[in-house]
């Protein structure tokens, strides 16, 4: 993916990560639409950031989506970079299924389908672009599990393998798909978790992630340092000693 000189859709970029990549690609010499659910917050985006441009999508709705993307597609014809950013993180208890079941259904529907909806919505129009990608935001739990959050794992590992699948199909068109891989990174993601300590602060991981895809154009992954940790357990042969890590248990999760 080309740095600068592309017409980019970001859904879910109205805070956290989806925002701040929004304002560097911006800074960089591309054109962004930024898509969220809030109408309010949204103006005051347009208002703060006269540059972009902004539209209404919840990614939790097929309609939605599709009403979006006609919108995106009339007032962006020259469209050529889909961001599917948006996604939700809950904490689940999967002892008993009122600890979990609404919850992992509101996760599987925007973490899972809405970037599936979103390619659908998009994939024919990004076939007749020069050059064109589509980014897919998966998570460093993928490859790593965090014990209290089950389907937002599950959701991340179903994307780093719709991010493999979808490449290998796309790969006789002009499209490219590439998979960004956050670990931990300070936003409001999960309460608290943008002052962790233990977390990457925003704008290095922005800053890091903006270098890797400058230097590295032909990348099928976009992983900072951090993240290699989580992403190459198994391949290092340290898995259970990170997932350890991670949860803050002994190596055989106890």
């Amino acid at each position: 993916m080309d740095i600068t000189g592309n017409t980019v859709f970001i859904p879910g970029a109205t805070s956290g990560i989806g925002l701040a990549l929004a304002l560097a690609l911006n800074e960089r010499g591309n054109k962004v639409i930024i898509g969220g659910r809030r109408v309010a917050l949204l103006e005051q985006l347009a208002v703060e950031h006269p540059e972009i441009s902004t539209v209404q999508i919840d990614t939790a709705d097929a309609a939605s989506i599709e009403a979006a993307a006609k919108e995106v597609l009339a007032a962006h014809p020259s469209l050529n970079v889909l961001i599917a950013m948006a996604g939700i993180m809950q904490v689940e208890d999967w002892h008993k299924p009122e600890g979990f079941l609404a919850s992992a259904e509101r996760v599987v529907t925007t973490n899972v389908l809405g970037p599936i909806r979103l390619v659908a919505a998009f994939v024919e129009h990004l076939q007749t672009r020069p050059d064109a990608t589509i980014v897919t935001v998966s998570s460093g739990l993928a490859f790593t599990p965090l014990k209290v959050t089950p389907s937002y794992n599950a959701s991340k590992a179903a994307i780093h393998m719709l991010s493999e699948s979808l490449r290998m199909q796309l790969s006789d068109t002009t499209v490219k798909v590439l998979e960004l891989e956050p670990p931990s990174v300070r936003t409001a993601l999960m309460p608290g978790q943008e002052d962790n300590e233990h977390a990457m602060p925003l704008d290095e991981f922005i800053a890091e992630v903006m270098t890797l895809v400058e230097t590295q154009p032909d990348a099928r992954e976009i992983q900072v340092e951090r993240v290699k940790f989580l992403r190459y357990g198994e391949a290092r042969g340290d898995y259970d000693q990170v997932v350890a890590a991670v949860n803050g248990t002994d190596p055989h999760g106890k």
